[in-house]
Parts: structure tokens; C-alpha cells; sequence
């Protein structure tokens, strides 16, 4: 295997890892299934022929997948972190990754069907948790703490102290 990278992230399978790059080239821009190798001979969990390897790009982050096994689980100690720039967009990937068999979670996490975590994080919720105003990122780490998708209007509304968020604070401080 001659690779001009000098890393890519090695994802473990359960003999998917071909169908998972597919759906990620499918799914993200500047995402491409490179090479898929088969295993020169048996192996503890598979046969010389079956599809071992598969070299993938997502977002343009060089990926090795293994067809490894049953051994080992994918958790949220890693994960995806994709930046979108509109709702619209936010929409697209979450809807993509959750109903092709995946998983929704808090605060924009989500895990598709292979069990990889996905962040789908606008940049507005990034610039907003960032904000100077301390108040104004405590109102939007408190809303984005309600969500399971990034609703882009509720992150700005809270962020400007608009909106049902900061009638909730109103509320509070009576």
C-alpha cells in the first residue's frame, strides 16, 4: 500500500467499512473511497477475499477502515466535529447521519449506523459559546443544553437575550 499521507485515522469495522465509506462520500463534501483491499489470506475474523481494508477521505481527512471484527466498539471518546454554516445545512448532515440508521443525542451529537459519534456544530453555536458577554454565552450553553440538533434561531435568540430563552431567565429571576 504506497500512501502519500503520513497519518490517517483508522476506524475499526464490523465488515462494513466499505458501505460506511460510501455513505460518508455520499454524505460530505471532499469525501472520496480511495482503495479497498481484500485479506491475502484467513484471518481470526474473516477470509483471504473478503474486504479487509478500505482507504476513504472525509471532509478531507484521510481514514483507514478495518474490517476488524466484533472485538471493539466505537464510543464518543471520538468523534466527528463538522462545521456548518447554516441551518440548512446543520439539517442535511444531521438528518443524513440519524436516518440512515443512526442515533440522535444532546447538543448536536449524534451517531451513525457504524456507531461513530458525529458533532454537527454550526459555527454560529461555536462563535456564540466564545462571546465576550459572559451572560449572553451562559444563555446559549443553557439552550444548546435543550437540544439534541443545533436550532441555529434558538442559539441567536439566546445569545440576544430574545426569544424563550431569556423569558425562561426572566422567569427565574423573579
Amino acid at each position: 500500500m504506497s500512501d502519500s499521507h503520513k497519518v490517517r485515522v483508522c476506524l475499526w469495522y464490523e465488515g462494513a467499512a466499505r458501505e460506511a465509506a460510501e455513505f460518508y462520500a455520499a454524505t460530505f463534501p471532499d469525501s472520496r473511497v480511495e482503495t479497498v483491499q481484500q485479506a491475502p489470506s484467513d484471518y481470526p475474523d474473516g477470509h483471504q477475499g473478503d474486504e479487509l481494508v478500505v482507504l476513504f477521505t472525509v471532509l478531507g481527512i484521510p481514514c483507514f477502515g478495518l474490517n476488524g471484527g466484533p472485538q471493539f466498539k466505537h464510543s464518543e471518546a471520538f468523534s466527528f466535529q463538522v462545521y456548518t454554516d447554516n441551518q440548512e445545512e446543520t439539517d442535511r448532515y444531521w438528518n443524513a447521519i440519524v436516518g440512515n440508521g443512526g442515533q440522535d443525542s444532546a447538543c448536536g451529537w449524534c451517531k451513525d449506523k457504524w456507531g461513530i459519534a458525529w458533532q454537527i456544530t454550526p459555527r454560529v453555536l461555536t462563535d456564540a459559546l466564545g462571546d465576550p458577554d459572559r451572560e449572553a454565552s451562559k444563555r446559549v450553553f443553557e439552550a444548546m443544553m435543550t437540544m439534541r440538533k443545533i436550532d441555529i434561531a434558538a442559539i441567536e435568540a439566546a445569545r440576544n437575550g430574545s426569544g424563550r430563552a431569556a423569558a425562561g431567565e426572566a422567569e427565574q429571576h423573579k
